[in-house]
C-alpha cells in the first residue's frame, strides 16, 4: 500500500510518500516539503500567531493534495514540539481540522523519542545491541536507549535548535557571551537526566538522527547524501570541538556554504552543535554513528504493525 506521513514539526512540514506493507522494509516513493519555521511564528505568549495559523492551513492543504496526487491509500498526520506547547495549540487543531479535513493527533515528546528509538532499532536490527539514540529538532532534544523495540528510558528536552536559536542566539554571529550563555543552559539541561540513562549500563552502540546531526557529521567529513542511504556515516567528538569554535566566529551566510549545509538551516546550526557536543561529553560519547531512518519512518513502522497480515 502507498502510505502517507505528514510531519508537522517546528521547522518543517514534510509529507513523506512511501511503498509499504507488514514485515518489508518502506520504500520513499516522493517528498513534499515546506520550510515554516512554526516554532518562530509565536507572539510573546507563546501563541502560534494568525498569519502562522494561515501558513500551516495552508501548508497542511498543500503536503493533503500532493497526498492524493501520489496515490496514497492513507495519511498518517502528526505534530511535535511547536504545536504541542503552543498556548493556542487547541485553536490551531480546530482550524487545520476545519479547513484541511485533518484531525492532527500531537505527539508529546516521549513518544517521539520512542518512535524514533523504533526506527533506529529496525535499520540497525537486534545486532547492534543496547542503543542509545539522540535525535535533535527543531524544537526538542529526544534522548532514548534500550535493548529492545521500546526503549527502557526515553525523554524529550526543550533543547531543539531552532528553539535554542531564536531565544539565544541573535546576533550574526552571535555575541559571545550569548553562546556561553548557551552552552551552560544546554548543559545544565542535559545533565538532569543522564543519571537516568546511566544506570542501565554503557550502550553497545550509540546513534544520531536529523538534520541538525546529519550536517554536523558532513561537515566534518562524512559522505554526503548523494553516496546513498547505505554509506556509513560517523560523527566524532574531537571533530565537532573543533568545529563548534568555527561556527561561533561565522556569519549565517559563511554557515550556510559549508557542505551538506542548506541555506534554510544554517543558522540553527551553531545552537544544534553546541546541544550535540553537551550530549555526547555528558554521556562520554566518543563517536555515534548517523541513521537515515527517524520519527517519520517510526510512525510507518508502527502503522505497519498494526496492519493485518
Amino acid at each position: 500500500m502507498r502510505l502517507g506521513v505528514l510531519d508537522v514539526g517546528s521547522n518543517t512540514i514534510h509529507l513523506l510518500v512511501v511503498d509499504a506493507h507488514p514485515g518489508a522494509r518502506p520504500q520513499p516513493a516522493h517528498s513534499h516539503k515546506v520550510e515554516l519555521r512554526l516554532a518562530q511564528l509565536l507572539d510573546a505568549h507563546g501563541a502560534v500567531t494568525p498569519d502562522g495559523i494561515e501558513l500551516l492551513v495552508s501548508a497542511i492543504t498543500g503536503a493533503v493534495q500532493a497526498a492524493e496526487d501520489k496515490g496514497c491509500e492513507d495519511v498518517l498526520p502528526f505534530a511535535t514540539s511547536a504545536v504541542r506547547e503552543a498556548t493556542n495549540a487547541d485553536e490551531v487543531l480546530a482550524r487545520v481540522k476545519a479547513e484541511t479535513g485533518v484531525d492532527l493527533p500531537v505527539l508529546s515528546g516521549e513518544d517521539e523519542a520512542r518512535l524514533t528509538f523504533l526506527a533506529v532499532r529496525r535499520w540497525f536490527g537486534w545486532s547492534a545491541g543496547r542503543l542509545l539514540v539522540l535525535d535533535i529538532g527543531g524544537g526538542s532534544l529526544e534522548i532514548a536507549y534500550g535493548i529492545d523495540e521500546d526503549p527502557d528510558a526515553a525523554v524529550s528536552l526543550p533543547l531543539g535548535a531552532g528553539r535554542l536559536t531564536s531565544s539565544w542566539l541573535r546576533g550574526d554571529p552571535p555575541d559571545p557571551a550569548d553562546i556561553r550563555a548557551l552552552r551552560r543552559h544546554a548543559r545544565a539541561q542535559i545533565a538532569r537526566v543522564v543519571r537516568e540513562f546511566s544506570r542501565f549500563g554503557t550502550p553497545d552502540h550509540v546513534v544520531a538522527t536529523s538534520k541538525t546531526f546529519k550536517q554536523l557529521a558532513r561537515i566534518a567529513g562524512a559522505a554526503r547524501s548523494g553516496d546513498g542511504l547505505y554509506v556509513q556515516r560517523d560523527l566524532s567528538r574531537k571533530a565537532l570541538e573543533e568545529w563548534v569554535p568555527k561556527l561561533s566566529e561565522m556569519t549565517v551566510e559563511q554557515r550556510s556554504t559549508l557542505p551538506g549545509v542548506s541555506e534554510g538551516r544554517a543558522a540553527q546550526l551553531l545552537a544544534g552543535a553546541l546541544v550535540a557536543e553537551g550530549a555526547m561529553d555528558l554521556f562520554g560519547i566518543d563517536e555515534l554513528e548517523i541513521c537515515p531512518w527517524a520519527l517519520r519512518e517510526g510512525v510507518i513502522l508502527r502503522r505497519l504493525d498494526h496492519l493485518p497480515t
